[in-house]
């Protein structure tokens, strides 16, 4: 029966893909390439066809590479119904029915959610409608952004010294534009990489002539009378002179549509098992239901099956395909999505490149080179064996430290190609901030090891 269903499913059945994203082009690439000839709809909440993002905040806006020609090449002919500039409003998972926000309707036989994050916003809303205020996420984000640094203002403030705020940052100071940074923790790219390695961002930084701000928050915005913001006041009462802010607080994870469904999605993201199956609020897998990219959060094996959630350009690629290929197969062939967590950025002349999960680790460990030279490499430690490693400029080691987390091997690390100089030869605590405390920006997310967040309870009946 499930293989009479199956064969009806991959020749007629209907695939709604919610999500016109980097993952939601893959998956539907994938599901044509192997074999998926019913009918296919792809829903966005923008107007155009998938695009790239990695380079909004880094060519773009330094005028390398125009926001509007960052479309992302079909590598296969999908042949699909494209529904763009409408967003989902609802899920009904026993109708089987996706609602739109124009009232419109979608029947689906299987569906994939790969909805992605969105830029958190500035919280207070009337300074966010400010002039000058800006975000940085899409197209629309980078061509405004773009615009207005190119129109030469006097100073840019970025709220965040996450990896998209150091990259404004950077890209502010290569064209010679004053900028302020501001940041709640001790150090930039604390949440993602640790204080160690945070203080190396942090002399980056001030070395190329950025104002950084730190143990700060913003308290608000201040606008002139014609709406435009003209300062911004800080929690140690300063307040900085700026026409341009950029707000660079994290993302938000595009769950809320979901409110009712009944499938166990939350802040952190739609939970699913390694297969990419969603669960559903009790923790229940669902068999229709198919969850990829940033939107998702899944065990993985190599780390404890603790639910991860990724940011990662690669591990979107690598879950639609897992996501896609399980949608359409027996059960015996599924396959788990174990890809491993990555990540690159480029920030004031110096390549960042990651492997694994850096904010799992307690201990910190410089391999190779030194962090007084910027050109180093840092291996996370966790429970005595190896979870991640952070190159500056070297990245020909990434692989081979891939490896060594793919074999679980010990930390420390004892290995003759390690230097012995002072910093290199113990370890030290890799200094993440406090968990439950909100930071700007970790690419990787640790969300437990439960695939529910809203926790059932049981009413006993009254006699």
């Amino acid at each position: 029966m499930a293989a009479d269903y199956l064969e009806w499913l991959r020749r007629e059945g209907r695939i709604v893909i919610v999500g016109a994203s980097l993952a939601g082009l893959r998956a539907a690439e994938t599901l044509r390439a192997e074999g998926f000839a019913g009918e296919l709809t792809l829903i966005g909440d923008e107007p155009y066809e998938p695009y790239d993002r990695p380079p909004l905040s880094k060519s773009v806006l330094l005028g390398m590479a125009s926001p509007h020609h960052t479309e992302l090449p079909h590598r296969w002919e999908i042949d699909a119904k494209w529904r763009l500039g409408v967003a989902a409003s609802g899920l009904d998972l026993t109708a089987k029915r996706v609602r739109l926000a124009d009232g419109d309707e979608v029947e689906y036989d299987r569906l994939l959610i790969a909805t992605g994050v969105r830029a958190r916003p500035w919280p207070k809303e009337d300074e966010a409608r400010l002039d000058g205020v800006c975000l940085l996420r899409t197209r629309e984000d980078a061509a405004d952004l773009y615009r207005r640094l190119k129109a030469g203002p006097r100073r840019v403030f970025v709220i965040g010294a996450g990896f998209a705020g150091s990259e404004v940052a950077s890209a502010c100071r290569e064209m010679g534009i004053p900028v302020t940074v501001a940041e709640r923790a001790g150090a930039p790219l604390v949440g993602a990489l640790g204080g160690v390695v945070g203080a190396v961002a942090a002399d980056l930084a001030t070395e190329n002539g950025v104002d950084l701000r730190t143990h700060v928050t913003v308290t608000s915005l201040e606008g002139d009378p014609v709406g435009r913001v003209r300062a911004v006041h800080l929690s140690d009462e300063s307040v900085v002179e700026a026409d341009v802010v950029v707000v660079s607080l994290g993302s938000l994870r595009n769950t809320d549509w979901l409110a009712g469904s009944g499938l166990g999605a939350g802040p952190r993201g739609i939970a699913c098992d390694a297969g990419c199956r969603a669960f559903d609020f009790r923790g229940i897998v669902t068999d229709d239901v198919f969850v990829a990219g940033d939107v998702a959060r899944s065990p993985h094996a190599l780390f404890g099956y603790q639910f991860l959630s990724l940011e990662h350009w690669g591990n979107a690629v690598a879950q639609a395909e897992t996501a896609a290929h399980n949608m359409i197969c027996h059960g015996a062939d599924r396959r788990p999505h174990l890809w491993m967590p990555a990540f690159w950025s480029s920030m004031f002349g110096v390549n960042i490149k990651s492997v694994g999960v850096p904010p799992m680790g307690e201990q910190l460990m410089i391999t190779q080179g030194s962090l007084a030279e910027r050109r180093f490499v840092g291996v996370y430690g966790y429970q005595g064996r190896i979870v991640a490693a952070v190159t500056f400029d070297n990245t020909r080691w990434l692989e081979f430290y891939q490896r060594q987390i793919e074999q679980g091997a010990p930390f420390p690390v004892e290995h003759p190609t390690v230097d012995r100089r002072p910093e290199g030869r113990q370890p030290v605590p890799a200094d993440f901030p406090d968990p439950s405390l909100p930071t700007h920006g970790p690419m990787v997310t640790l969300s437990g090891y439960s695939p529910a967040e809203q926790q059932l309870v049981f009413h006993p009946a009254r006699h």
